[in-house]
């Protein structure tokens, strides 16, 4: 570390600090007074991890007021189906998983539809919040079909997601993508901690092995709190080293 940056050290600290929770969204962040007193770096250099920190989305500056852990925005690429656990790991943050129900139904229309079988075959159905930092971002309400996911109701969803166990079973061959903007029921609004106003980003996906769909999901997300992003380059052409949504995220 002692090669590093003074401002990137203040940087680095606090980040470990809300990635480990230690700092959690909305609370207040040491002022730049507060951390020239604390480490003896300057005010210049304070001033600096600060400010970037600021740019970077890690905190939000009120002037007069203070500088505070900035809400969780999570990030998803619009064109993927990857696993939640693995994106928010790659944040360097903490996923954890609530199930709320999980249980063996017979197929309504709708969902018949949806996994192109007949209306009262059995499937499996799964709604569970997923937390980042403990903040809840996803209600993810999945449903499987009993014949390809036979262990589906013997897994523990709050250890490993439903997306890494069907993962296991069988790779991903073909996937669907719908993305709306509602407004969500009761049940959504309460388990997201949302307020009576307050839109989501609805996305609708469905999942084929050997030709058939086999999954059916609703994930719900504060539109406060997350955000889809993609880059795409036609095939055959490289893609740019320099391709970066987070640029665009600053803009």
């Amino acid at each position: 570390m002692s090669g590093t940056p003074r401002y990137k050290q203040l940087k680095e600290l606090i980040i470990r600090q809300i990635s480990t929770g230690e700092l959690k969204p909305s609370d207040r962040v040491p002022s730049e007074n507060d951390l020239v007193g604390a480490t003896g770096v300057s005010r210049m250099t304070a001033n600096r991890a600060l400010r970037e920190l600021t740019s970077e989305g890690y905190v939000s500056r009120v002037a007069g007021v203070g500088t505070f852990v900035a809400d969780v925005m999570a990030a998803s690429h619009v064109l993927e189906v990857r696993n939640i656990a693995d994106e928010i790991a790659e944040r360097g943050h903490v996923h954890s998983a609530t199930v709320i129900r999980c249980s063996r139904l017979a197929a309504d229309s709708g969902i018949a539809e949806a996994l192109c079988c007949a209306v009262g075959t059995d499937v499996f159905n799964v709604a569970l919040v997923h937390l980042e930092n403990g903040v809840p971002i996803q209600l993810e309400d999945r449903f499987a079909s009993a014949t390809f996911a036979p262990g589906f109701l013997q897994q523990d969803f709050s250890k490993i997601t439903p997306s890494a166990y069907l993962s296991a079973i069988s790779p991903l061959q073909e996937a669907e993508h719908v993305v709306r903007a509602v407004m969500p029921d009761v049940e959504v609004r309460e388990q997201l901690q949302m307020s009576g106003m307050e839109p989501c980003l609805l996305v609708v996906r469905r999942t084929w092995a050997d030709g058939a769909p086999v999954t059916f999901t609703r994930l719900y997300h504060p539109a406060n709190k997350y955000e889809l992003a993609g880059h795409y380059a036609p095939p055959g052409t490289r893609k740019s080293k320099h391709a970066d949504t987070v640029v665009l995220r600053k803009i």
